[in-house]
């Protein structure tokens, strides 16, 4: 059509010229008779008067054949625009009709966005595009010619797209699949081709695989990589209530946002292949159990002999993330094996580590921490690595029972709780397979950082009995492997060999998302700093592990312990649903060397402190055993009632002279700051600590610590 317009431009000097000669000729006419005509029509000049010349005929007959050929010309160039048309339209149809065709039934959007003839005819039909309104293709075009079959007015401005861009249709950049013979398009049913979609919506992709998806969507597949592909048919892309981590913070806090919201859809994202678990029995009651395939069954028996499962709920609780978006009454899903690796707090969204993206309205982030190891032992090389076991979560379990049974000596490095039980566990084992057991750490005394001494002394002569052998103050210089065996240097020069090594030296909290969040990591404790409600940002929360919060009576805090998981994951459950309460729980915590000693602990307990303890003599009730027997339940934090003891009743029963020489049955110990109680340990002494957290909260100073001990009834029989 543009040509057209050219063609005009050339033609209109030609004619204007022979309109001027045709005047002059008549001019000349006139006065070769005698007469001027006075005034000629600009009319008549085309034409020329009557008995003109045949040149004058000559230039009217060019005038009139450039005229028609201008007009045959537009009508070629309308009618070849036309076709063309037809024929894209035609083609474009057809591909994507055979390319995105949902199921009939599929009653998704995505079904009503592709628009293909199957899901038009199977739904609701729809008309063909009106002639007088022609639908523009969506791969760029302008305008498109009107559907009419008759050729426009010559007078009427025509644009013409150029020939090389219409030649080929435009679905074959969209898609290049062969099309099937049996799909044609029925032109009355065909949906205007501007809507096709380019990229798919999630239910589409969810019921296709992404080889048969158009040209886009297998590019993003390739970009993203298989992965992510099976991700996203799992995994909404948008979770109301998004809990980072698997442990028992994120299960406390999706108990307590269903509790509180009965519809609400919450989606727990872990690293680990297993749901939600108690991490206690991993080093306490598994290990005394005699089903020899508790590493697959994972159920104990407690101490009072009744037996549970490891995990929280069982599978039957949660439902599937690909069913959470789509849950009527909503539901807690759990996806396994994926790892949170970025967080955009502004844009309310993270990243896993295949690339999937999921949306949030509110995170918790309750990712727990790792096992610290030596740095003597990360220098040693792969091969000692490999002898070394670093204790936390299920795997390390099997791993480390599975080796126990299969050498001849274990080393334990590390004095603390999981150290210390650990090596009673073992030991008790080694009675009856003969396995050497070996617990070393760098302090006087077993749990030597916790206990006062003369605590301390006394806990390593009952770790000794289980059938451990102890080494205290013991650092370690090196570690090397010889002859398939690890020989641990210490720095005064003993050499300890062994078959294999745990490394139980602590927790380092997991503050990895603290970058990409742009979130505070406290400096002297560790873990992500939050206020009163566990808040890190208006909608982002922490607990667990990895929460720094802030204790009214004792200052900034970071505890790893049960109790605390629970109730900071319940609380920051809560204020996720607008509870907007503060955390002023002092969290207790409980280990046991076995099934004839134990101790229940809260606040600070530091043995450079100063210590007040008041202890007397124990029956067969001061027992871990005893205690479970009368509460139901192993785990201790979840018998002890949140009551607040206001008015204890002291015992009548006078204190008697205790001597600290050997018999610690049972009794309190108590832990100053400024003369004032900032810890309790209960020894042998169970369900009483709400007394022991009043105390606390109280914050006195108390002249004769030995009254304040008969508030426990410690010597009652």
């Amino acid at each position: 059509m543009l040509k057209c317009r050219t063609v005009c431009k050339k033609i209109a000097p030609l004619a204007r010229a022979s309109s001027t000669l045709c005047r002059q000729n008549v001019r000349r006419t006139g006065m070769k008779h005698g007469r001027i005509p006075p005034h000629v029509p600009a009319v008549n000049m085309a034409t020329g008067p009557a008995g003109a010349s045949r040149e004058n005929q000559f230039y009217v007959l060019l005038v009139g054949a450039t005229c028609l050929g201008g007009t045959i010309y537009t009508y070629r160039t309308v009618t070849g625009a036309q076709k063309r048309y037809d024929e894209r339209f035609a083609v474009l149809h057809q591909a994507t009709s055979e390319e995105i065709a949902p199921s009939a039934q599929t009653e998704s959007p995505a079904a009503e966005a592709i628009g293909t003839a199957e899901a038009v005819s199977q739904s609701e039909p729809q008309t063909a595009p009106a002639a007088e309104e022609p639908s523009p293709l969506s791969t760029g075009a302008e305008a498109a010619p009107s559907e009419t079959t008759e050729p426009l007015p010559a007078n009427e401005p025509v644009l013409e797209a150029e020939p090389d861009k219409t030649e080929e249709p435009a679905a074959a950049l969209l898609v290049e699949e062969e099309t099937s013979p049996s799909s044609e398009p029925n032109p009355a049913e065909q949906p205007e081709p501007s809507s096709v979609p380019i990229v798919d919506s999630e239910p589409a992709a969810a019921e296709s695989p992404a080889a048969e998806l158009p040209m886009p969507h297998a590019e993003v597949v390739a970009e993203s990589g298989p992965d992510s592909a099976l991700a996203s048919l799992k995994l909404p892309s948008h979770a109301p209530y998004l809990l980072i981590g698997g442990g028992t913070a994120s299960f406390a806090a999706a108990r307590s946002i269903r509790a509180r919201d009965p519809g609400a859809r919450v989606l727990i994202v872990t690293d680990e292949p297993d749901l939600p678990y108690m991490r206690p029995p991993l080093s306490k009651e598994l290990w005394f159990a005699d089903d020899p395939a508790v590493t697959d069954t994972l159920r104990f028996k407690q101490w009072n002999g009744k037996e549970r499962s490891i995990y929280f709920q069982p599978p039957s609780f949660y439902i599937s993330p690909e069913e959470l978006s789509s849950a009527e009454n909503g539901g807690v899903a759990v996806f396994t094996g994926r790892k949170v690796v970025h967080m955009d707090v502004r844009g309310n969204k993270v990243k896993l580590d295949d690339n999937t993206e999921i949306s949030y309205d509110k995170c918790l982030i309750a990712t727990g921490g790792v096992p610290r190891n030596l740095q003597v032992l990360e220098r040693a090389g792969e091969e000692v690595l490999n002898k070394t076991t670093r204790f936390r979560k299920i795997d390390d379990f099997r791993s480390l029972d599975k080796v126990s049974r299969n050498i001849k000596s274990i080393a334990v490095i590390g004095g603390g709780f999981l150290g210390s039980e650990l090596a009673c566990a073992l030991g008790r084992r080694s009675q009856d397979s003969g396995l050497e057991v070996i617990q070393m750490f760098p302090e006087k005394g077993n749990m030597g950082k916790v206990l006062p001494e003369y605590l301390s002394n006394w806990t390593t002569d009952k770790v000794k009995k289980e059938g451990v052998k102890v080494i205290s103050e013991a650092l370690v210089k090196s570690v090397t492997c010889k002859d398939d065996q690890l020989e641990i240097q210490l720095k005064d020069g003993r050499l300890v060999k062994t078959d294999h090594i745990v490394a139980a030296v602590g927790l380092e909290p997991n503050v990895d998302l603290a970058k990409s969040a742009g979130l505070e990591v406290d400096s002297d404790f560790g873990g992500f700093r939050v206020n009163a409600e566990l808040q890190a940002r208006s909608n982002i929360w922490v607990a667990g592990d990895a929460a720094c919060f802030y204790d009214i009576r004792l200052g900034r805090r970071r505890v790893e312990h049960h109790d605390h998981a629970v109730v900071s994951g319940r609380l920051a459950g809560e204020n996720m649903t607008g509870a907007n309460k503060p955390y002023w729980h002092q969290s207790m915590f409980w280990s046991d060397l076995g099934p004839d000693v134990g101790y229940e602990a809260i606040g600070i307990v530091d043995s450079s402190l100063p210590t007040v303890g008041v202890f007397a003599k124990a029956t067969a009730k001061d027992t871990p055993k005893a205690a479970t027997e009368q509460s139901g339940t192993g785990i201790r934090s979840e018998s002890e009632t949140e009551e607040v003891a206001l008015s204890p009743v002291a015992s009548t029963t006078p204190a008697p002279a205790v001597t600290h020489k050997d018999d610690y049955g049972k009794g309190v110990i108590f832990y100053l700051r400024d003369k004032v109680v900032v810890g309790i340990i209960l020894w042998n002494v169970f369900n009483r600590m709400p007394i022991a957290r009043k105390i606390i909260k109280d914050g006195e100073e108390h002249t004769d610590l030995n009254e304040v001990a008969k508030l426990f009834n410690i010597h009652e029989d």
